[in-house]
Parts: structure tokens; sequence; C-alpha cells
């Protein structure tokens, strides 16, 4: 047996990324391949706010080999077994780190419940225009709101402006990346 599902954890300590994403293959690879998460004060040594952090494979120290070595067995994985995969962020939605709230841990479970019993797979999605995945409208037991962290957000331009910066980070952060993977990896990123 295989899954049919396979998910990427992410902690958006900025407030932007939605709660569940449907990624493509090349998505999924740009994303494996970035790792990014958030440090956070308090939990890191002299950090006072919080910073974007990549880590490849969401593990680089613990990785002996080139990450492109992963990306390239995950993604014969999800060719030989049609996996979908989904990007779940546990931050932070309605403003970043200390302005908005964490994302509930009863709220993330439903996500993955519902991404798990394929209850997504038949839902309206919405095309993310910074990033390209799709973002489900509507999550049994879910309040729509959460599932669009823009409407969130008290200040739209505010949540533009941080969301622009972060698709950024990840742009830079993948540079090192674009000589050694497809075209379409490179493009499945903001």
């Amino acid at each position: 047996p295989h899954p049919s599902h396979v998910i990427l954890l992410t902690a958006d300590a900025f407030g932007v990324m939605p709660p569940v994403a449907r990624l493509s293959t090349a998505q999924a690879l740009y994303h494996f391949l970035s790792g990014y998460t958030s440090k956070l004060a308090g939990t890191e040594v002299g950090l006072t706010e919080p910073e974007a952090t990549f880590s490849s494979c969401y593990g680089a120290p613990f990785m002996a080999l080139n990450p492109t070595v992963y990306a390239d067995l995950l993604a014969e994985r999800l060719d030989a077994t049609g996996a979908e995969v989904w990007l779940i962020n546990t931050g932070w939605v309605g403003g970043g780190y200390g302005i908005g709230e964490r994302i509930a841990i009863k709220e993330t479970r439903k996500m993955v419940r519902a991404v798990l019993n394929g209850t997504l797979d038949g839902v309206e999605m919405r095309h993310d225009p910074v990033f390209g995945f799709d973002v489900p409208t509507s999550c049994p037991g879910v309040d729509s709101h959460l599932l669009n962290p823009r409407e969130m957000w008290p200040d739209k331009a505010a949540y533009d402006e941080v969301y622009t910066n972060l698709a950024d980070k990840f742009s830079k952060n993948f540079e090192q990346f674009r000589p050694l993977v497809t075209q379409a990896v490179t493009e499945a990123g903001p």
C-alpha cells in the first residue's frame, strides 16, 4: 500500500499563507526544496521578531545528499502512486505573530482529516495569485474565512505587502536550486 495524500507542514508566522492548499507535483517539489517555516521570538535566542527560514526537505541538517536527490525521489514516488500533495500551515491568521491568532489545532485537525478522507477533492478551489496553488473555499467544520488569509486581515494592503515580501524571500532562497531543477519546478513558486 502507498499513501494517497502527502502533507507538507509549515508554520507561517507572518499570517499570509493559507491553512491548507493543494499542490501540483512541481509545486510540491518547489515547497519540499524550499522547506519554509518561521523562527519565533521565545524559541530562538536573540530573536525579537519572526523570521522566515528555509530548510531544504524540511530537515536540511540531516540530509546526507544534495536536496535535489530527495526531491527526485519524491517526484518518482508521487508519479508512481498518483498521491496528491497538500501544504498545511499551522501558523497565524489575521496578522502575523503578535497581532494575528495561531491557527487552532482543532481547525488544523479538521483540515487534515478532510485531506485524508478525500472531502476536499470535490470542493471549489480558488487560485492563489502569488504562489499559484489551489486553496479550498470550504472545508467541513471550518469557518470559510479562515481559508482565505487575506480576508482575515483588517488591512488588506498590509497583507498584500507582507505576502509579496514573503514571496520574494522564497524566490531568493530558490535561486540555489534553479540550475538543478526543471523549468516546471522553478516556475512552480512565486
